[in-house]
C-alpha cells in the first residue's frame, strides 16, 4: 500500500497535524477511556499507548477524520485488553490472597455520587453493553459510528444500548438502596 500524497484538504498530513490531533482528541480520549477502565492512571496510559500507534501508521492516514476513528478504536482496543490483563491478575490474586473488601488504590475520580454509582455499575457490565453505552452517552458517537468502532453491526449496537440501560437503571438503583 503506498502513502496518500495529500488529504482531501490537498496538504500533506505532517507532524503538526498530529499534533493539532493530540492536542483536540487527547481530553474526549481519556474520558472515553476513563469510563471503560475505571482508573485515570490506566486511562491515559491507554490514549498514550493508542495515539503512540497511530504515530506509528500517520504516513498511511489518509485524512485527520480517518485517524480519529483509528484512534478511538485503538483507544477502545487497548482498554479491552487492560481490562482482560487486569482480570488476569486479579484471578491470580484472588488464588493466592484472600478477599478484601476494601477499594483499590484508583478510586473514581468523579466525586459526585450519582456519577460514582453509575460508574461502578458501569464497571460491573458487560463489557459490550459498556462499550456500547460510553461511546453513546458519553462519547456523543452515532450508531452507525459506534459500530464501526467496535465492528459490529447496527442492530447489536442497539440491542446492546437497550439492555445496557435496562441493566444500568437496575443496578444503580441497586446501588443507593444499600
Amino acid at each position: 500500500m503506498t502513502r496518500p500524497e495529500l488529504t482531501a484538504e490537498g496538504k500533506r498530513l505532517g507532524d503538526s497535524d498530529f499534533d493539532d490531533l493530540y492536542r483536540q482528541l487527547w481530553p474526549q480520549l481519556v474520558r472515553l477511556a476513563l469510563l471503560l477502565l475505571g482508573s485515570a492512571g490506566d486511562a491515559e496510559d491507554a490514549v498514550q499507548d493508542s495515539f503512540i500507534a497511530t504515530y506509528a501508521r500517520w504516513s498511511t492516514m489518509r485524512d485527520r477524520d480517518g485517524a480519529a476513528r483509528y484512534l478511538r478504536r485503538a483507544v477502545v482496543n487497548q482498554s479491552r485488553s487492560r481490562l482482560r490483563s487486569r482480570g488476569a491478575q486479579t484471578r491470580a490474586l484472588h488464588r493466592v490472597t484472600p478477599s478484601q473488601n476494601a477499594p483499590g488504590s484508583d478510586v473514581l475520580v468523579l466525586a459526585d455520587e450519582q456519577e460514582t454509582a453509575v460508574l461502578r455499575a458501569l464497571a460491573a457490565m458487560p463489557h459490550r453493553q459498556r462499550e456500547v453505552l460510553v461511546l453513546r452517552y458519553w462519547g456523543g458517537l452515532s450508531e452507525a459510528e459506534i459500530a464501526a468502532v467496535l465492528r459490529i453491526s447496527r442492530g447489536t449496537v442497539k440491542s446492546s444500548a437497550s439492555r445496557g440501560l435496562r441493566l444500568l437503571a437496575t443496578m444503580v438503583g441497586e446501588l443507593h438502596e444499600h
